[in-house]
């Protein structure tokens, strides 16, 4: 859903209170039938008259659906010859009463005066006050305004409290405000996190291959643990990261594989074996070619090392593309990723390991073990399988295996939920709303209950 301004603001068509040049712009999709938009109307006049010629205000139509008053409101008060006229009625439509009534409509249309202009006038009036209106709701599903009132500061909607303070802050662009929007917004774009990881590695190659290389080294080699008594577990900063942070990195893409093999687009064999045999083939053969290349001697025992995948790389990559990747290519690609890294691990761990330790590993089948019976006994709470998932990944870490073993194991048994069945969901909530709709004319009772708005 768009969170931007779908039209700038035109002075020639738009409803405005204040200079051009003014520094901020707030621009409102608003409904007279709504008392949101009246409790807001105070709201905007107090920001107004702190903030004077600094803002520009704007009011566009978006009457609530379901309201003949809202539409037929709108309608009426386009209809006003001058921008005084339309403001004077504007004001009186929001304030006139607690909530909009046929009395209100009539008390504007008479100081409008429409009575008095000739019947062909009032129904060329009419169609072009319409067309406005129609334009101004058309212009609100753009800027993906979903409910009343809906404010955007600056072409950015804003979605924070209206309290006074709250709303003079953002309209003001304070440092906190600026650096929250703009943090959010880099958060909630595909690529940025592609983006970081790849900065983030560029800035280590030139801060390694600068004059500050040894301190970089010396601080990723600085050791941070846990003691107790005498008992100890300590690792470098370099290896919290490659062995504990890693780990949670391929949980998550873990999760999103076992996701797509279970419900998704990799749920039958046949779908599956595409980017498995990819993966394998993406091992076997580079191996081939530099042992067919290396001459015998102890070089030839590092066929492993092009048989790797950078996941996290590839991830990244695949991201920054966004939706100019067509969403099988994504997930085919990960899964190919994600298989040759599971396979990288197990060739290392075969080939490559000289230290392993049979207790630690008997241990860790153990974790998985109560994993498997977790899952097959339909535990649904995140709680157990971190904690047993946390026993994995020491017994997987003292055992000489990669620690990142343990991530993919563990997402591997993390039960999978099937998709929701959105009819019965839409069923539910209206069954929710109707009942809270029959106790609307009680006092005190001024829309969904809390308890309610919980369960929908």
């Amino acid at each position: 859903m768009s969170n931007r301004l779908d039209r700038p603001v035109d002075s020639a068509r738009d409803h405005v209170i204040g200079a051009e040049s003014a520094a901020i712009t707030l621009v409102e999709y608003g409904s007279y039938d709504c008392p949101h938009c009246r409790a807001a109307n105070a709201r905007i006049s107090e920001v107004r008259g702190q903030l004077g010629d600094r803002v520009r205000y704007v009011f566009r139509h978006r009457p609530i659906s379901g309201s003949e008053l809202a539409r037929r409101a709108a309608d009426l008060v386009e209809q006003a010859a001058t921008a005084d006229e339309f403001w004077n009625a504007h004001v009186q439509l929001m304030t006139r009463s607690r909530s909009l009534t046929e009395e209100d409509l009539l008390a504007v249309g008479q100081e409008l005066r429409l009575a008095q202009r000739p019947e062909a006038d009032a129904v060329a009036i009419e169609r072009v006050a319409q067309r406005r209106v129609d334009a101004d709701i058309a212009s609100s599903h753009a800027s993906g305004v979903r409910y009343t009132p809906t404010f955007f500061i600056n072409g950015l909607r804003y979605d924070g409290p209206w309290d006074e303070a709250s709303f003079t802050d953002a309209m003001l662009g304070s440092l906190g405000h600026r650096t929250r929007v703009a943090a959010l917004q880099f958060a909630s774009w595909a690529p940025s996190a592609g983006l970081m990881l790849m900065f983030a590695a560029v800035l280590a190659v030139l801060v390694t291959n600068s004059t500050l290389g040894s301190a970089f080294q010396a601080f990723w080699h600085t050791e941070l643990g846990l003691t107790l008594g005498d008992a100890a577990f300590r690792l470098s900063l370099l290896h919290w990261a490659n062995d504990a942070l890693l780990t949670i990195f391929f949980l998550v893409v873990g999760l999103e594989i076992k996701r797509e093999f279970t419900v998704g687009h990799l749920a039958t064999r046949r779908s599956a074996a595409l980017p498995i045999a990819a993966a394998l083939g993406g091992m076997v053969m580079p191996a081939l070619i530099y042992v067919s290349l290396v001459p015998a001697g102890s070089w030839q025992m590092g066929w492993g090392v092009p048989i790797a995948t950078d996941t996290a790389f590839a991830v990244a990559l695949i991201a920054m593309l966004g939706s100019r990747v067509p969403v099988e290519l994504r997930i085919f690609l990960t899964a190919a990723a994600i298989v040759d890294d599971i396979a990288a691990i197990l060739v290392v761990a075969i080939f490559y390991s000289d230290a392993l330790h049979a207790g630690a590993l008997a241990g860790a089948l153990a974790a998985f073990a109560a994993l498997v019976l977790l899952n097959r006994s339909g535990v649904y709470r995140v709680t157990p399988y971190v904690l047993v998932g946390i026993v994995l990944w020491a017994c997987v870490h003292s055992g000489g295996l990669h620690a990142t073993l343990a991530g993919v194991l563990l997402a591997a048994v993390i039960p999978t939920r099937p998709p929701p069945d959105y009819r019965a969901l839409i069923a539910q909530a209206d069954a929710i709303l109707s009942s809270e709709a029959s106790h609307g004319g009680e006092q005190f009772r001024h829309g969904p209950s809390e308890p309610a708005l919980r369960l929908a």
